[in-house]
């Protein structure tokens, strides 16, 4: 990889250093050239994902006869493992495992989908947000990629890759509708009125849903990553059991707050003291799990009640949660709402949602790939920021 400088606005920039056991003979120089979906031809698209723990790579195809972007393959290695030992994710040691993991997950991929690396007419990445070491080694690899074999390509906001993800689904959402982002230390409703076309409705003030849930299991002594193991836990619990705080359930607008709640869970642990019984956690986390549900299933209920629409699109990786699946089927269906996720496998971080992103932007004309292989990449970065 290239050397880095880091920028007063959040972005790291670098230049590519092409992978050497993918080097053509010879390297077709670039021009800046753009590229956009043609309407009588199909257009295949390579994305790779490495904004934090997962690195993804997938095959997405869009355009031509084909009436949905179609997933041809993809593929996925979760650092889940390494991390554990830490009790959270390790920057550094993200970005050396992506750096291992991308180019083979790349060949992988290419096998499965039964292309080759001629045939990709655009190489897509995450340039954010996400941890700057991890989103380097995705943009350094795919900006290399695309030097060596004269392509183009198209950085890709990773927030944008949850919110369209479930367009890869069997039942695939049609636009306009509410969606309800909820997605690692993000949780956002927004009124999505078609590609790039986002208005933010309402945003957590501090903790998202997700870090409520691991913050929460960690202070249960449930170890990483939290989330999972809370929800699993709360299977066998009584949600009733403790009377926890459904912050800003009653704001009146459509923000949401957890950093309360995970005080509430605080004093609770404290109050139990000693080695409580498996039930009684079980219990604290059916408790906390509730309080987290019913929050987001009334604000997301309110944000279609003020624009008035009924479909409703769940994504990001608490998007898989059971108990919110199903408070939120239940509750749509008395309103004739409908409600789409992604596939459950597709919650997580993933390539495929990097590739739909970029192909879907090219699509609705949204965007231009180019053959410029400069990148930055881009830590903090607000989706509303995020040029249509």
């Amino acid at each position: 990889m290239g050397s880095t400088n880091p920028l007063a606005d959040g972005h790291v920039v670098g230049r590519p250093c092409v992978p050497s056991c993918w080097m053509p003979e010879a390297i077709s120089r670039h021009n800046g050239g753009l590229m956009q979906i043609s309407s009588n031809s199909s257009t295949l698209v390579l994305g790779i994902e490495s904004s934090c723990d997962e690195t993804g790579v997938a095959l997405v195809e869009v355009g031509g006869s084909l009436a949905q972007p179609q997933l041809l393959a993809h593929a996925l290695h979760s650092q889940i493992d390494m991390h554990r030992a830490y009790g959270g994710v390790v920057p550094e040691l993200a970005s050396r495992d992506h750096i291992r993991r991308v180019i083979p997950l790349a060949r992988q991929v290419l096998e499965q989908g039964g292309r080759t690396l001629e045939q990709l007419d655009v190489i897509a990445y995450t340039q954010g947000p996400g941890l700057a070491g991890a989103l380097l080694v995705g943009a350094g690899v795919a900006c290399s990629l695309a030097a060596a074999l004269d392509k183009p390509v198209l950085p890709v906001h990773h927030l944008e890759g949850h919110l369209l993800s479930p367009f890869l689904s069997a039942d695939p959402p049609e636009f306009p509708f509410v969606a309800l982002l909820v997605s690692g230390g993000h949780t956002q409703l927004m009124q999505v009125d078609g590609v790039g076309r986002y208005t933010l409705l309402g945003e957590t003030i501090d903790d998202a849903a997700g870090e409520a849930f691991d913050k929460s299991a960690k202070l249960m002594g449930l170890g990483y990553p939290g989330g999972p193991a809370l929800s699993r836990l709360a299977e066998f619990g009584d949600a009733q059991a403790y009377k926890l705080p459904r912050p800003l359930l009653h704001s009146g607008d459509l923000d949401f707050s957890f950093a309360g709640l995970k005080t509430a869970v605080l004093a609770q642990v404290k109050k139990l003291g000693g080695q409580p019984c498996d039930q009684v956690w079980a219990d604290l986390a059916a408790s906390t799990q509730a309080a987290i549900v019913e929050v987001l299933v009334k604000k997301s209920l309110r944000a279609l009640d003020a624009t008035g629409m009924k479909r409703l699109v769940v994504a990001g990786g608490v998007g898989a949660n059971a108990s919110l699946r199903q408070e939120l089927n239940a509750a749509c269906a008395k309103r004739g709402v409908r409600v789409h996720y992604p596939e459950l496998h597709l919650c997580t971080d993933n390539g495929a949602m990097i590739a739909l992103a970029a192909a879907m932007r090219l699509q609705a004309g949204k965007a231009q790939a180019r053959k410029d292989y400069a990148f930055d990449v881009r830590p903090r970065w607000d989706l509303q920021q995020f040029e249509a």
